[in-house]
């Protein structure tokens, strides 16, 4: 049933009058009102505003002026039902088949510095979600239905069916689209749930932004599916990736897989552990992971050379690892990545020669990754019957809020170190011991019960991969509860260590370290990852 009217009245005008004249161009009457309206007069097209359409001015403010019966009974009646259809005829209701509409912009009002709660609620639109609600319901069968459009993105879909042979969207099309409507009225109603719960008080002054707490009562959290899995965890669970409709920049979940085998579940848990990782420094980065924890980073004047520093780390446990660069991956490095066994790589770019080169190994999923420095708003984590939900860990310990509480001073070469490792640190599952050198993990104890554990483990790493740890700088996520974890990086060959403090045993660390003779400086913030 080819579309005879269109209803369009949007607040995003991206591309509205280039799709009002395409719909004009093929037959179809156009309905619009307010701002719409006036943007398609002065574009020249033919358009008649709603009041006009319905016989009823807008009241209150406009707060009414789509809630009639000639509009919703336009987008409601079955066009596979003869009792509707006559219906229509005998209350000179004319069918809409075209329903564009975007929302008041809600969640950006309440964002804006001192937004009052009035502007706030005059912001909550009724007659948009109404006909988006009444639209999407009735998107029909094969026979015919209301084609509704959110995204200007869909515009050009849309006109590609009406220029099928069948002259309108297809079924297929209306009920993608009347599910992405479904999807948008929902974040949008959450969004207003999440702005009203978070009040601080039972009566804002309607004129003044009003005091929130920083958590609201009612959280909607809403993820698109952006592919299925072959399995989860392990292969006896299923398993879907989804991304958030509105992602920031340089967040894996913008990746581009340029080759490769389908990714895993594992695969991208363990891939946005080494971009998360990498993208935190400055200084051209490698980082190489294995089963969420790095096993290797290294920064250096560039790819190749600081590939080389991650992997001398731990060359066994980079078996298989994920590799993350900070910084466009050219031939020299690719050739060099291709010689060991790895599951994922993930830089911003790659030249030509580079991407010849990992061609060669075809089952290698090759990640793009567009720099950015982006975050996520919330941290998620599923626990039995509910969520745990947080800020980021976006917090960087600047160099003028470290303490020295030792007698001896780090060197300017160590203070260095000691920043690097910190930033490693915030990466390494808890308990996390980290040892560095020169711009390069040395050893890595990772997820232990006891730091003393983990200190033990990174230097056995060290000596396994044949690294002497002798003048090295280390990073403990959290504080030192005893002297004996102190004791243990020192007898390894520690000159300096960075770590939190806040133990009621502080003294007696510190103590120690003089004891040591070496530096330690502290940074007042732990790093704790599980």
């Amino acid at each position: 049933m080819k579309p005879e009217t269109a209803l369009l009245s949007v607040s995003d005008k991206t591309g509205i009058v280039e799709f009002a004249r395409a719909l004009n161009v093929r037959g179809v009457r156009l309905l619009s009102t307010g701002g719409t309206a006036k943007l398609l007069a002065e574009a020249g097209l033919p358009v008649t505003e709603v009041a006009a359409h319905t016989g009823s001015p807008e009241i209150l403010d406009g707060r009414v002026k789509t809630l009639h019966p000639r509009i919703h009974g336009g987008l409601l009646a079955r066009r596979d039902s003869a009792e509707h259809m006559q219906t229509l005829k005998e209350q000179g209701i004319d069918r809409i088949d075209l329903l564009v509409v975007n929302l008041y912009p809600f969640r950006e009002t309440v964002a804006k510095p001192g937004c009052t709660f009035a502007d706030a609620v005059e912001n909550i639109d009724i007659g948009g979600p109404a006909m988006l609600r009444a639209a999407a319901k009735n998107h029909g069968t094969e026979a015919g239905g209301v084609a509704v459009v959110i995204d200007p993105s869909d515009y050009s879909r849309v006109l590609a069916d009406m220029d099928s042979p069948a002259g309108a969207p297809s079924y297929a099309l209306r009920l993608e689209l009347a599910a992405k409507v479904y999807a948008h009225t929902a974040a949008y109603d959450g969004a207003i749930a999440a702005y009203l719960s978070s009040l601080a008080e039972a009566a804002p002054a309607q004129d003044a932004a009003p005091a929130r707490n920083p958590w609201p009562r009612v959280l909607t959290l809403q993820m698109n599916q952006a592919q299925a899995l072959r399995y989860g965890e392990n292969p006896h669970q299923s398993a879907a990736f989804y991304t958030d409709a509105h992602r920031a920049a340089g967040l894996l979940g913008n990746y581009r897989q340029l080759q490769g085998k389908e990714l895993s579940y594992n695969n991208i848990a363990d891939a946005d552990a080494a971009w998360e990782c990498v993208r935190s420094f400055e200084a051209p980065a490698c980082v190489i992971v294995k089963h969420a924890n790095p096993c290797g980073v290294a920064v250096a004047e560039g790819t190749l050379a600081a590939y080389e520093k991650a992997f001398k780390t731990d060359p066994t446990s980079a078996f298989g690892g994920i590799i993350a660069f900070n910084r466009p991956v050219d031939a020299a490095t690719a050739e060099a990545v291709s010689g060991q066994f790895m599951e994922v790589l993930l830089a911003p770019a790659y030249d030509g020669a580079a991407l010849a080169i990992l061609a060669a190994k075809k089952n290698v999923r090759v990640l793009e990754v567009p720099a950015g420095t982006g975050q996520n708003p919330l941290d998620v984590k599923r626990v039995g019957g509910g969520w745990l939900v947080q800020s980021p860990d976006a917090h960087d310990v600047p160099v003028s809020d470290l303490k020295i509480v030792t007698k001896k001073a780090p060197t300017e070469q160590q203070f260095k170190d000691l920043q690097f490792a910190w930033k490693v640190a915030k990466f390494v599952k808890s308990n996390a011991i980290v040892f560095v050198a020169d711009g390069m993990t040395m050893g890595v104890g990772a997820g232990q019960m006891s730091r003393i554990d983990s200190a033990r483990i990174a230097s056995i790493k060290a000596e396994n991969a044949g690294l002497t740890l002798q003048g090295s700088a280390v990073a403990s996520d959290a504080f030192f509860p005893f002297r004996d974890g102190l004791d243990v990086v020192c007898d390894a060959g520690a000159t300096c260590v960075i770590q939190p403090g806040g133990s009621v045993r502080d003294d007696e660390v510190i103590a120690a370290a003089d004891e040591r003779g070496i530096a330690m400086v502290l940074t007042g913030t732990r790093h704790f990852r599980h």
